[in-house]
């Protein structure tokens, strides 16, 4: 072997001795998808059961575990600590508000928002969770606002908090591991934490991108009438992924950034467009309604408690599925908000995360659900026109002034979300492998961007291989399987970051006694 060569894979494996998180992370999900390959249906149905039973006797966990985030993170904000300031005492925001938001909502929402925006308040119509006095367009309203309001932003935020104080005021590197290495000394079982959060965040981005593609497919389809299949979907699939590399190569301020900007522009023109276009005084007044009815209702409701209680069945489908789905991308997503969120205070940003992103969701489903609710109304028959999750919100615009174009904007607003949750996550993760830097290295981004474009083909060819099994869904259950270890550590993390604030109390200026 020539001494140059010899050198340079010496060096290689020094260097990934030392930070072994990348090499271990790429062989498990390597071995992961070789066992997928060779015993597909074995595989989809060990996850299939696996999520069932996390469901089943830890769902209940979950709620009280959202509510418990939820009040935990109001009381740190209103208290004293949230003077706490992430950065240096003078040190201004990072970024202006308007581009922090921004980047905080199409990382952590994105193109969910398109995807259940009518298909959601009108299953929740026509499927009541649970008897109420409230008219049903309020109830499947405030429905939806509980599923994808203050509970799902708590989750993110208290991994932003705590990662952001680690960051900014310890000075730790960008791991999760890190907001618990004092107390936890065991160097493996701090490796073992953070290549659960990168195997998680993974499984989640090619959940998202699958699921992206196949609701552009869908728009495609329902545009021009044709069957675009799976060629479509690798071309896709091949564009996000580039577009996300080059705005993960470019980094958080030209490039994240400014996509996030645009995603939102073009967001907030198709909602103005719509509320125009409908009974603005019937949203506005069903917004408030149900937003008021959301906070007065949001302790029983977390709780399932008497009357609010939706039954198993409902909440399995439903709440425990999205609390374990918010749960699994809340390393990733609170990770990223902390990385953006230099210079702010820990009470803005614990109640900018919960409020702004929470009402502007309010007001958006409260314009496509009541608007779609009046068109039911109108037609005086249902036929289940928005129940397919795919193309409900094509339908939807089929009923409005230049359909086309909105749905054509449509599906350049889905591939803008996709991108910016993918480049956000190569952000992450290259971070994760780069030792915890702040800015990691373009090597990093090229390797995630890469990885995670190799590893959503591979699924996308093996569901379309196999039909009658549907890789996608068998990656979004992986999900639940793998958020029930996060929700165990949540626990433990947020009891070690509250000790740490009370222990440091009095050293900080802002706070103390004069």
């Amino acid at each position: 072997m020539l001494p140059c060569v010899k050198t340079g894979i010496i060096k290689i494996f020094n260097a990934y001795r030392k930070n072994p998180l990348l090499p271990i992370s790429i062989g498990i999900l390597l071995v992961s998808t070789i066992i997928v390959f060779i015993a597909t249906r074995e595989t989809y149905n060990a996850i299939e059961m696996a999520s069932i039973w996390v469901r089943n006797y830890f769902g209940y966990f979950y709620l009280y575990l959202g509510l418990g985030c939820v009040l935990l993170l109001v009381a740190i904000a209103l208290s004293p600590l949230g003077k706490i300031k992430l950065g240096k005492k003078n040190e201004k925001p990072e970024f202006t508000i308007w581009a922090w938001t921004a980047m905080l909502y199409s990382a952590g929402m994105g193109a969910g928002i398109l995807l259940r925006a009518v298909q959601e308040p009108i299953f929740m119509q026509q499927n009541p969770p649970y008897l109420s006095d409230l008219p049903s367009d309020i109830l499947a309203l405030e429905f939806t606002f509980y599923q994808w309001g203050f509970t799902a932003w708590a989750f993110y935020g208290l991994f932003a908090m705590t990662i952001g104080y680690y960051l900014f005021v310890r000075k730790k590197k960008v791991l999760i591991s890190s907001t618990i290495e004092d107390i936890l000394h065991n160097k493996a079982a701090r490796t073992g934490i953070d290549v659960l959060t990168i195997m998680t965040t993974v499984f989640g981005l090619i959940a998202a991108i699958g699921l992206g593609t196949t609701q552009i497919n869908g728009g495609l389809n329902h545009l021009t009438s044709s069957n675009f299949g799976l060629v479509t979907t690798l071309l896709l699939t091949t564009l996000i992924s580039s577009l996300a590399f080059y705005s993960a190569w470019k980094g958080v301020n030209k490039g994240i950034q400014v996509l996030s900007k645009i995603n939102i522009l073009i967001t907030l023109a198709v909602l103005f467009f719509t509320f125009s276009q409908s009974d603005i005084l019937k949203v506005v007044g069903n917004f408030l309604e149900a937003s008021f009815h959301y906070i007065m209702d949001f302790i029983p409701m977390s709780l399932a408690y008497g009357n609010y209680d939706p039954g198993l069945a409902f909440l399995t489908d439903w709440t425990f599925y999205y609390w374990a789905f918010w749960l699994a991308w809340a390393p990733f997503t609170g990770i990223f908000i902390a990385r953006i969120s230099k210079g702010r205070s820990l009470r803005q940003l614990l109640l900018g995360v919960l409020i702004i992103p929470s009402l502007g969701t309010f007001f958006w489903f409260s314009v496509f659900g009541t608007s779609a609710f009046q068109l039911i109304e109108g037609w005086e028959s249902y036929n289940n026109e928005f129940d397919g999750v795919f193309s409900s919100i094509f339908v939807f615009f089929g009923n409005y002034p230049f359909a086309t174009f909105l749905n054509i904007t449509t599906i350049v607003l889905l591939i803008g979300f996709l991108v910016t949750s993918v480049d956000s996550a190569v952000f992450v993760l290259s971070m994760f492998s780069d030792k915890g830097k702040k800015d990691p290295s373009k090597k990093h981004r090229l390797i995630w961007s890469l990885f995670i474009f190799l590893a959503t083909i591979a699924l996308i060819l093996l569901g379309n291989a196999k039909p009658e099994i549907n890789i996608l869904i068998a990656a979004q259950k992986l999900l639940i399987i793998t958020s029930l270890p996060f929700a165990f550590f949540m626990v433990f993390m947020a009891l070690v970051f509250v000790k740490e604030l009370l222990r440091h109390h009095k050293s900080y200026p802002l706070i103390s006694k004069k």
